[in-house]
């Protein structure tokens, strides 16, 4: 999986007055936890997060605190409703000897025979969260759908890869190639015939 590096500075706990001060100066408020350490709470600049949170890449975060690193993921954001700007971040600290649970881009590649026959392709899931060891956990989940037909499904139930527990629920569509209305028409009128 990608690592993206971040600096953060160590802050106190603070009251709302703090915290908006923060924010006025470019800063997010952040807080670390997990992997059995003290929470941590820090403010990194909204700058060096853009990389990380407008992205459909999912990053193992290499947090960079003073003179401590350790590594993270994205846990929980928080975002102004209005502005869209992001408000705060919680970390959740990794343990390499413990499982990771997060969520990782399909990219799906083919041209699906139901769509060589007429259908209308339609993708509805874009990540998939799962569970793995940090150095198995991959980039992206690369999936065929050549052999998709008309009418037919893709659901995460279908997937299989090694040494990944996917965690996501198993009815969930990922995409779909149905039947055009076109399709259905000229069907239809055939049958009259």
């Amino acid at each position: 999986m990608k690592h993206f590096e971040l600096s953060g500075e160590i802050r106190k706990v603070g009251n709302k007055a703090v915290i908006k001060a923060f924010r006025k100066q470019g800063l997010v408020p952040c807080n670390l936890y997990g992997a059995g350490m003290e929470n941590v709470l820090f403010t990194v600049s909204e700058k060096d997060l853009k990389p990380v949170l407008y992205t459909p890449s999912s990053y193992i975060i290499d947090l960079k605190l003073g003179d401590k690193t350790c590594q993270a993921v994205l846990h929980e954001l928080q975002f102004h409703p209005v502005t869209d700007e992001c408000l705060h971040i919680d970390f959740l600290a990794i343990d390499e000897k413990k499982p990771v649970a997060i969520d990782v881009p399909l990219n799906l590649f083919g041209h699906p025979v139901g769509v060589q026959a007429g259908g209308k392709f339609t993708q509805l899931a874009r990540k998939v969260r799962v569970s793995a060891l940090v150095e198995n956990l991959p980039d992206q989940l690369d999936i065929d759908i050549t052999p998709l037909g008309l009418d037919k499904r893709l659901t995460v139930g279908d997937l299989k890869f090694e040494n990944i527990n996917i965690l996501t629920d198993k009815n969930t569509i990922i995409c779909r190639v149905n039947t055009t209305r076109a399709m259905q028409q000229a069907a239809a009128e055939a049958a009259k015939k």
